[in-house]
């Protein structure tokens, strides 16, 4: 990795005192938020009243109220930025869309945010009613939304604000795959970001900014790219692959900043877990001098803004019902960390799957794909409740029955291992069929090795010629995370069955104790 980290003035070669035209600015940024405005479990799925009240619980927005407070205290100049994905994650996202987003970044005073690939998960409509109620610029410079009339001149690629008398050049960025993975609609085409970065950091420079600042919801290997490919970049705050960066933890994927080609990238992990902090000084040309801080963590030491407590008490009241119903329990930890599924086999994406072809099995499918993305968050020991279970699977996605030839599952498979190395969300977790995969091939080149498929003899190798019944998400269906093999009006398919989070919580209340499991179905070479 093409990285360095800036740790004292001195590794520079500075001397001790400043140039009186050093400017300094501390950067506060959170990335990935996904609706937790409640705390969170470290599971980072709901944490109860009184596991809070014994400071197990971590995040929500009222501690980030106190914590943003206490940070600005300490700055001389601030800002505060976001790295995409306030949508989605939660109830209050299912019930009241991006308002209480919009309600609870107005009241923690941000001063930009860029468009993640979850804000367009409800299309061009909900992101516009977004924009229309924050009080801030949301930004978005790899694309053209032109023809997009809810977002033609409303969502721009840069903004310009003033902190202490210099200005600063925000950039947003979000991932090239969008239409892959949300629904933008067909009318916005995205394009590669550092040539996106680049064009704008040109404008801005010709304007006279020279502190230049991406809000990048692209992942932190996108962003090490975009740092070594343009010029004229002093900061990244990213998004998108909940990457915790750290100068202190050993859980870190890498130190804080990251370094590139003298760009400052930072992340600050997801849901509200941590505030990133990074404190840059400035010359007088803009360059940057020192770059040192440290993701904050929201744990139990940092104290609830009341009022904030009391307002998400209020929104949260018509959840209330749906939200603590329990519906089953658990015999012990279900694990659905992304960073698990996303690249094996894991006990979330087994229930998951098996939940699928279970609810289906009677109509003769006999393979169930889920897409590793559609996983949110682990279920811990106990009683599951339905607010439980709606984390894990937040997105309303519905059942999708259709028939594929064996070529086609091989195919599908082949598409879900591509991108293991990038974590991406595409990886499958499997029922009705196991694999093996090689990470030594080429991706789409012949990574998956060996397809069994059950049958009433037991497991036997697929038939790339025969028709299979399969079952999988709408979103996967119709071609999201690059299942464009299940796409069409040639499968037969009928893609509105029951909800996914309604099929796995009949699920686990079936099988109750559940007992989460492994059994080999996917094998790595």
């Amino acid at each position: 990795m093409l990285t360095r980290f800036l740790t004292t003035v001195a590794t520079l070669g500075l001397t001790a005192g400043m140039a009186a035209a050093d400017y300094k600015l501390t950067i506060l940024h959170t990335n990935d938020f996904h609706s937790r405005f409640e705390p969170i479990s470290k599971y980072d799925s709901g944490c109860g009243a009184e596991d809070n009240a014994e400071g197990k619980c971590f995040g929500g927005s009222a501690r980030l109220v106190t914590a943003i407070e206490e940070a600005r205290g300490r700055a001389e100049n601030s800002i505060l930025v976001d790295g995409g994905d306030q949508f989605q994650g939660s109830l209050f996202y299912t019930y009241y869309k991006g308002k209480v987003a919009a309600e609870m970044m107005n009241k923690l005073g941000y001063d930009g945010m860029t468009v993640g690939n979850h804000e367009f998960d409800d299309g061009p409509e909900v992101l516009r009613g977004f924009m229309d109620a924050v009080e801030f610029p949301v930004l978005m410079s790899n694309a053209d939304v032109t023809k997009e009339e809810l977002l033609a001149d409303t969502l721009m690629k840069s903004a310009v604000i003033e902190k202490g008398g210099e200005k600063i050049g925000l950039i947003g960025l979000t991932p090239e795959d969008t239409p892959d993975l949300a629904s933008p609609g067909p009318n916005i085409t995205f394009s590669d970001p550092a040539a996106a970065v680049q064009a704008e950091v040109d404008k801005l420079t010709a304007e006279g900014v020279n502190k230049i600042v991406v809000l990048s919801h692209s992942g932190y290997g996108v962003d090490q790219r975009v740092a070594a490919e343009t010029t004229g970049v002093d900061v990244i705050v990213g998004g998108h692959s909940n990457t915790y960066l750290s100068n202190t933890s050993d859980k870190a994927v890498g130190p804080y900043p990251t370094v590139v080609n003298g760009v400052q990238i930072v992340q600050a992990y997801a849901y509200g877990k941590f505030l990133g902090e990074l404190n840059v000084t400035f010359d007088d040309d803009g360059n940057v001098v020192e770059a040192v801080g440290e993701p904050l963590v929201m744990d139990g030491t940092v104290s609830e803004d009341e009022g904030t407590v009391a307002r998400i008490k209020e929104l949260a009241q018509p959840l209330e019902e749906i939200r603590n119903k329990v519906v089953a329990d658990a015999a012990a930890p279900i694990e659905g960390d992304r960073a698990v599924c996303r690249v094996q086999e894991c006990e979330m994406g087994n229930l998951v799957a098996d939940a699928m072809l279970d609810r289906v099995a009677d109509q003769g499918v006999t393979i169930a794909i889920a897409n590793s993305g559609g996983l949110r968050a682990s279920i811990d020991t106990g009683d599951v409740t339905m607010g439980e279970v709606l984390t894990v699977l937040p997105f309303q996605n519905t059942l999708s029955t259709f028939e594929i030839s064996g070529q086609g599952v091989i195919d599908a498979l082949e598409n879900g291992v591509s991108q293991v190395e990038e974590v991406k969300g595409r990886f499958p977790q499997v029922s009705g069929l196991t694999f093996t995969w090689d990470p030594a091939v080429a991706p789409n080149e012949g990574r998956i090795q060996e397809v069994m498929v059950a049958s009433e003899d037991g497991f036997v190798p697929i038939d790339p010629a025969q028709t299979y019944l399969v079952v999988t998400n709408n979103y996967v269906r119709n071609g999201g995370d690059g299942y464009k093999m299940f796409s069409g009006d040639d499968k037969k398919a009928y893609d509105f069955g029951p909800d996914l989070a309604d099929v796995t919580a009949e699920y686990l209340a079936a099988n109750a104790p559940y007992q989460p499991y492994l059994d080999g179905r996917i094998k790595q070479k």
